[in-house]
């Protein structure tokens, strides 16, 4: 996959399923060749202050993001918002408020999983997380450690040369708990339109996530999102093949939009996925854009 000086769709460990610290993230981007990047962690904005502080040492581009859970007509979305205001504290409160749901969904997910026929014990979630939330990503990780379940018919794709195998903590993930799948536990999100309003609202400019991922076979809806207030989309993302890039990036140029690329790294939960690696072509175009929506100095 291309590799690009800019990468807008990174996480820290203020995400659940993130790994390293936001000092180490712009260290790491550093080393990469990554010369504008953005830590968009979901539903919070810790990591920002530390991260602009190092960034602007290293005299690289930093800019403030977050990465929001959302739903539009009844379907899961992640919404990145660019260039906000991240000290109004509306931010962080959208991830107390979803991290007190999923603190109840996931005694839930641990009931669910046992169902598949496993027997895993809350001490083996809480080994792996920090703060009690238990994610699908975790759940892989536990089952594919346990001795007990090396043979395992259920787990076999995500052993090593198999067809999960690329990053199969996540992809056990996507397969079992996300909307839809035999773990699924419901949290309620905001709409996208809300979050739209607050992006706006507090300066910054309103993007869809990896929407290869989140609109799969429901591409046309997308234009209904640009409707409602929609500003750009990852077009360039990690998860996406050649196609879907292509696609969205020419939808991006038919409805004058943002497009931007991003790794979408977390760390060990994405083994496959490396900073700067998301498919742009062209980051220089991408540079230019950034600039228009004033996101970067000229």
């Amino acid at each position: 996959m291309n590799k690009s000086y800019i990468d807008l769709h990174i996480h820290s460990l203020y995400s659940d399923d993130g790994e390293f610290t936001p000092t180490q993230l712009v260290e790491m981007c550093y080393e990469a060749g990554v010369k504008i990047m953005a830590i968009a962690d979901h539903n919070w904005v810790k990591a920002i202050d530390e991260a602009k502080k190092k960034a602007g040492e290293l005299k690289m581009e930093y800019i403030p993001a977050i990465e929001i859970d959302c739903t539009y007509r009844g379907i899961n979305l992640h919404v990145l918002g660019y260039g906000i205001d991240y000290k109004n504290p509306a931010f962080n409160q959208l991830g107390e408020d979803i991290l007190k749901q999923e603190l109840n969904c996931s005694l839930k997910k641990l009931e669910l999983t046992n169902q598949l026929g496993f027997d895993l014990k809350k001490e083996q979630l809480d080994a792996l997380s920090s703060n009690g939330v238990y994610t699908g990503e975790m759940f892989g990780e536990a089952l594919l450690k346990d001795e007990r379940y090396f043979n395992h018919e259920l787990l076999k794709p995500y052993r090593k040369g198999e067809s999960r195998s690329d990053n199969p903590y996540v992809n056990f993930y996507w397969d079992y708990y996300a909307q839809g799948k035999p773990c699924y536990t419901e949290v309620i999100f905001p709409s996208l339109e809300d979050m739209i309003q607050l992006i706006n609202n507090n300066g910054g400019v309103a993007v869809l996530a990896h929407p290869g991922n989140n609109l799969k076979g429901k591409y046309e809806i997308f234009d209904e999102m640009v409707e409602k207030g929609l500003q750009g989309v990852e077009c360039f993302s990690s998860y996406h093949n050649k196609e879907t890039n292509d696609y969205f990036y020419r939808k991006a140029k038919e409805l004058d939009l943002l497009f931007i690329c991003g790794s979408d790294f977390h760390g060990k939960t994405k083994p496959a996925i490396h900073l700067g690696k998301n498919g742009c072509m062209n980051p220089k175009e991408i540079e230019e854009l950034l600039m228009k929506y004033q996101l970067i100095r000229g």
